[in-house]
């Protein structure tokens, strides 16, 4: 089956992401591999990663999802908040809501991503208490994200459903 790996990536996560996607499968059936482009929509499958941004993908993507009209999907993301299984479901039920009805959703993937040092600035800068505490927490647990571990689970996911 030819099949294509779209992703966004604001901070490298997400193509780390792809990158792990691309060695699972078998390379003389891609057909394109790279940032979100029409040629993409020509494979039957598409293996799309995408940042959240504000609980759902990034513009990018999401402009992408809308274009598709009836190949099969696999999402995977990265989010700066991880480890909250039911985190990671609204944003994906989310990013489903903006892909056509006619294109088949056959696995998802979503892990921890660590974020720009402008975003613990800006924790920093809150008002001291358990709050800023647990998003510096945070902050610092993503940093080492996507990891090994991350990258072993979405290849077992994207095998999952070859």
């Amino acid at each position: 089956m030819k099949y294509a790996i779209v992703y966004s990536s604001k901070t490298g996560n997400t193509q780390a992401l792809a990158q792990a996607v691309a060695q699972a499968l078998p390379r003389e059936e891609c057909i394109y591999f790279g940032p979100p482009s029409p040629q993409a929509l020509e494979a039957q499958r598409i293996y799309a990663g995408f940042w959240t941004d504000k609980g759902t993908c990034d513009a990018q993507s999401g402009e992408f999802f809308s274009q598709m009209t009836t190949q099969s999907l696999f999402l995977f993301g990265t989010a700066g908040f991880g480890g909250d299984v039911a985190y990671f479901e609204r944003i994906l039920s989310a990013v489903k809501a903006k892909i056509p009805p006619s294109v088949a959703v056959v696995g998802t993937y979503m892990c921890q991503g660590r974020m720009p040092e402008a975003v613990r600035r800006r924790y920093e800068a809150m008002e001291d208490g358990p709050h800023k505490q647990g998003m510096l927490e945070n902050f610092d647990r993503a940093l080492s994200h996507p990891d090994s571990e991350d990258l072993k689970a979405l290849q077992a996911a994207v095998n999952a459903v070859v």
